[in-house]
Formats: structure tokens, C-alpha cells, sequence
């Protein structure tokens, strides 16, 4: 079933959908299971005939989108000879002529479908056609940020319960506290945000268990430290930028400031005393 967070993407990019293409109305669902998509968002409808409505693959527009795995356009959706029909009454209920259809693919999954519509029995033109297809490829990489977090926290999870003893495990505790950091701007769900925020503070404090209190508290601002967990890891400040998204001259403030206020002088007394201090593993 879908989650609370992936639905708000959804939502974020039919709105986007519909501002970029002028499209009157745009609506969408994901997928319950391997073949079905539930109608759980719309936006511009008149009615609420198209809300909760299922879709199966291979049926009507969005059904031969999930099950073709590419897009769709019909210029006029009662007359259409190319789809079945067993969407009609919904469809004429809302007053849809041309419509196109864009599935979301994650890997080589699909996971759900988008929909613009107008209500007169017009050809979509190339700008409604590649606003569908880029808002089906935002929610695309939400959706693949999504699976990456979850599966880090599934592993984060046990690593922090049982670190185990094994040459090379705390290097693997490091990799996945840098990549979670990494990720954290890019979740635009705030509950998931917070328990991978929360996941990297465990990782931190299971690592710093035996270490011996610290003095002062040392506070590093997020992308401080984001900068410094990517250090740890060897990049230079390049691959750091491009891992986070910023600038290299950014990335050089951000580790300036960081340096300073941990009392370094180099990049790599900078590492030590962020451990020392209980912010990296």
C-alpha cells in the first residue's frame, strides 16, 4: 500500500503537472499491488467521480500505461478505439475528451500513474505531454530516494543494535551514517526526514559508547556536518559538492566553519575531533 509521504509526492507533482502544462485537470494514484492503481489525487475536478476509482493494468488509458510501462494519449477518451471502456461512466462524468496518461517507474517497476485531461477533444500538444512525463519522473526519484532511506534504516537498524566485531564494520557504519546525511535534504516528507536524522544520531552514539566523555559540547550546523560526514569518507570537496547538491565554494565555507569550531586545522584533525565529539560514528 501506498504510504502517507509517497501520496504527498504524488500530490506535489500533479500540482506541478498542472501549472507547467495549463491542463485543466490532472489527477493519479499508486499502485496497491503489482497491478492496480487506486485514483487518490486530483486537482481541477468538477466532480468526485474520478476519486478512488481502481485501475487495473491493461484496462482503460491508465491501465494500457502501467501495462505497456510508457505513456499514453487518446485525443477524444469515449470514441478512443485503441483502449477498453471500463472507465467510461467515471470519465464522462467529469467531462474528459483528451487525456494522456504517464506511468511512474522506479527501477523497472511501475508504481503508479499520472493523468492530464482537457474537456474538449483536442491533440495535447508537445508541452502538456512533456510536463506528464516530467512529473512522473519527480515522483519517480521521490520514490527512489524513498527506497533508498528505508533501506538504509533497515541496516542502520542493525548495526546499531548488534555492531558486531568484523573487520571493516565500522567503516560500514560510517558509509551508511554519510549516505543517510546525504540523502536527509532531499526527503520532502518531514516523519521520514526526522527518523533518518534520528537513525544518524544512533549511529553516532552507538560508535561513541566506549568513548570517554567529552568537554564542551561542540554544536556543528546540518550541512556542517553533512560536509564533514562526506570528508570522513575520503571525498574531496568536488565530490562532496556533488553528492550534496551544493557548490564547491560552498561546500569550502561549510567546512571552514566547521573546522573552526571543532579546533582543526586540517581536514583530517577536523574528522577525528567530530568523532571524539560524538558526531560521526
Amino acid at each position: 500500500m501506498p504510504e502517507a509521504g509517497e501520496e504527498t509526492e504524488l500530490r506535489a507533482a500533479l500540482l506541478r503537472l498542472r501549472r507547467a502544462s495549463g491542463l485543466p485537470v490532472v489527477f493519479g494514484g499508486l499502485l496497491s499491488d503489482a497491478r492496480h492503481a487506486r485514483i487518490a489525487e486530483l486537482s481541477g475536478a468538477q466532480t468526485p467521480a474520478l476519486r478512488g476509482l481502481m485501475i487495473s493494468a491493461g484496462s482503460g488509458l491508465g491501465g494500457k500505461a502501467i501495462a505497456l510501462s510508457r505513456p499514453c494519449a487518446v485525443t477524444d477518451y469515449p470514441s478512443a478505439r485503441h483502449i477498453s471502456h471500463e472507465y467510461d461512466t467515471a470519465v464522462a462524468a467529469e467531462g474528459l475528451r483528451s487525456v494522456v496518461a504517464v506511468p511512474v517507474v522506479v527501477g523497472r517497476t511501475v508504481r503508479g500513474v499520472l493523468y492530464g485531461a482537457l474537456r474538449e477533444p483536442l491533440t495535447l500538444g508537445d508541452r502538456a505531454f512533456d510536463a506528464a512525463v516530467s512529473a512522473a519522473r519527480d515522483v519517480e526519484q521521490a520514490l527512489a530516494v524513498r527506497d533508498e532511506v528505508q533501506q538504509l534504516l533497515v541496516s542502520t537498524r542493525a548495526r546499531v543494535t548488534d555492531p558486531g566485531t568484523g573487520p571493516g564494520t565500522w567503516e560500514d557504519v560510517r558509509e551508511a551514517h554519510r549516505e543517510l546525511r546525504a540523502l536527509a535534504p532531499r526527503i520532502a516528507d518531514p516523519a521520514l526526514r526526522e527518523e533518518l536524522l534520528s537513525a544518524c544520531g544512533r549511529l553516532a552514539s552507538a560508535a561513541g559508547a566506549d568513548r570517554p566523555p567529552a568537554g564542551r559540547p561542540v554544536r556543528l550546523a546540518p550541512r556542517e556536518l553533512d560536509v564533514i560526514a562526506c570528508v570522513a569518507s575520503g571525498a574531496t570537496n568536488a565530490a562532496t559538492a556533488g553528492r550534496l547538491g551544493l557548490r564547491p565554494e560552498t561546500v569550502k565555507s561549510y567546512l571552514r566553519s566547521a573546522m573552526r569550531k571543532l579546533g582543526a586545522r586540517t581536514r583530517l584533525e577536523a574528522v577525528v575531533a567530530a568523532r571524539r565529539a560524538g558526531l560521526l560514528p
